[in-house]
């Protein structure tokens, strides 16, 4: 993938898209006792369908959706959704965080999320990475 073209996701992520980063409590199993349980999801909304499609090309996770507009909405165009979701997620703020600005305390917290639990040495520290990133372009 080119790096303009994770630029430009990046880019659509700040603009357009949400950041899901919450736990709560669900009912599972028979007993219907509530557990804690993490909701980590990514999403890109818009009218434009060929640019959620050649999101879900390039990145290569995740699904899309469309959603008829509403009868009593202004606008009346279809919308169409990009959505992924847990580890999925997390490869894709990996992907984008270095051109993330906005949704960046959130891309944060997901990949630290999968950090702490996996022990993944391999998540680089984001603060580093920038600072070493803006000393090769000085």
């Amino acid at each position: 993938m080119r790096e303009s073209d994770i630029a430009y996701i990046a880019g659509l992520f700040d603009g357009e898209g949400s950041v899901y980063y919450k736990q709560t409590m669900k009912k599972r199993g028979k007993d219907k006792k509530a557990y804690p349980t993490w909701n980590i999801q990514l999403e890109v909304s818009m009218t434009e369908e060929s640019i959620i499609r050649w999101l879900h090309e390039v990145l290569a996770v995740g699904s899309v959706s469309k959603k008829p507009p509403h009868k009593t909405s202004m606008g009346k165009k279809m919308q169409w959704r990009w959505r992924c979701s847990f580890r999925d997620a997390f490869q894709v703020c990996c992907l984008i965080w270095p051109y993330s600005h906005i949704k960046l305390p959130k891309i944060k917290k997901i990949i630290d999320h999968y950090a702490e639990k996996d022990g993944n040495d391999k998540v680089v520290n984001l603060d580093e990475y920038k600072m070493r990133k803006a000393m090769i372009y000085e």
